[in-house]
């Protein structure tokens, strides 16, 4: 007879949730609840002084491309782009340049992610030619590494185009039949994908694959005005036809950042009525997208890190709590209310679009949070406070920016 693993918990003495007073967290198997009173008397329990720290739920990143990233290699000198073509025409020659596989470097890249408090990511994988599976294979290596510390969503992300593209289809068809995806992705169908292509269907391929495999839909839409709104709706329209609610979203989604007042909630309810929920990057005033109003009509929104030094941009650094200063600084936030609604799109926004409870910090919740030397919510939001301790599960997963 085999003897069950002995019950764990964990008492994080005097830190302060949300900033409030100060107090103490307690975790039973990866689990918060009220207080010591509650820990199994045949428990192995840790104890861990907080000092008084300001402890926050840890981050969702709803939109990643860690095969792109360059993170901790050589400088990689960037050459003018006009358009996605000569981006794309740049990931290829970035990927042949760096020395380092594609799963060490995705791994490199999320295990810093996790260490600056990212608890879960929707990771996009390019599957083109002249990648073959292999960018699919590295993030997925670099995520059974991580078990334990951060959950991944991984797309096969079709960057290159599926109709303009030659063989994209079918290598979507095999990293679909895989196992190693949980969504098919699609990148603009009535612009990039539609230039100079015909009339294929873009949307009918990647549907019909995410129905036949039982995955999910993560679609970038770039264009702005009817280019973008017209796919949108149509993926709305697909969605409610094969009774996806809940398991397609739109990253980008430019054209809803446009648009405002009456125009704006009809796209709202929408997208609502239909299960799609969307993802934004915090890229400027004029493509963030206005998610409060958007949660307001019942549209799930998160919030994305996008490339990370990559061949499109030198910027970005995996870290969502500086995700959230950003679209704090696009938003011109200055009330509290608007710097904490930032924060919980990073917290509350990602979770519900991954299916992730809500890390609270309190009885119930999942004890994932992290302990910065801060005040409360919107000062952390803008001061940017190093994370100083990350806890998984009720684990401590990293210290002063490093996993242990």
């Amino acid at each position: 007879m085999t003897t069950p693993p002995p019950r764990t918990a964990t008492v994080f003495h005097d830190v302060r949730p949300f900033g409030g007073p100060a107090r103490d967290l307690v975790a039973v198997d990866g689990v918060l609840v009220a207080d010591v009173s509650e820990v199994p008397a045949d428990a192995v329990v840790e104890r861990v002084d907080g000092g008084g720290r300001l402890a926050l739920p840890t981050l969702v990143d709803a939109h990643i491309h860690p095969d792109k990233t360059s993170w901790g290699e050589p400088w990689h000198t960037r050459r003018p782009a006009r358009g996605i073509a000569e981006y794309v025409a740049g990931d290829v020659e970035l990927a042949r340049a760096l020395p380092t596989p594609v799963g060490e470097r995705a791994l490199r890249l999320m295990s810093h992610a996790a260490a600056r408090g990212t608890r879960a990511m929707r990771a996009h994988a390019d599957v083109a030619p002249a990648f073959g599976l292999s960018g699919v294979e590295g993030v997925a290596e670099a995520a059974r590494k991580l078990a334990g510390i951060v959950d991944v969503e991984l797309v096969a992300f079709p960057q290159h185009g599926v109709v303009r593209e030659p063989g994209v289809a079918e290598l979507l068809a095999e990293a679909a039949a895989s196992g190693l995806v949980s969504h098919i992705g699609g990148i603009d169908p009535a612009g990039y994908d539609a230039e100079g292509c015909g009339d294929g269907d873009q949307l009918g391929t990647v549907f019909t694959l995410a129905e036949k495999h039982g995955l999910g839909l993560d679609i970038h839409l770039h264009d702005r005005g009817e280019t973008g709104l017209g796919p949108l709706r149509d993926i709305a329209a697909r969605t409610r036809a094969l009774g996806l609610r809940g398991k397609v979203n739109v990253g980008h989604a430019f054209a809803v950042a446009q648009l405002s007042g009456r125009e704006l909630d009809e796209t709202a309810d929408l997208l609502a009525e239909a299960g799609v929920s969307l993802t934004t990057v915090a890229l400027s005033g004029t493509t963030i997208l206005p998610f409060r109003r958007l949660a307001e009509r019942g549209v799930t929104v998160g919030l994305g890190s996008d490339g990370v030094r990559d061949s499109w941009s030198p910027f970005g650094n995996a870290d969502m709590l500086h995700r959230a200063w950003l679209a704090a600084w696009a938003l011109d936030a200055r009330l509290d209310e608007e710097l904490e609604a930032c924060f919980r799109l990073a917290a509350d926004g990602g979770a519900e679009l991954l299916g992730l409870p809500r890390a609270e910090l309190r009885p119930g919740s999942p004890a994932d949070f992290m302990l910065l030397d801060g005040e409360c919510v919107p000062q952390a939001v803008v001061d940017q406070p190093g994370v100083e301790l990350v806890v998984r599960a009720g684990r401590v997963v990293a210290v002063d920016g490093r996993l242990v």
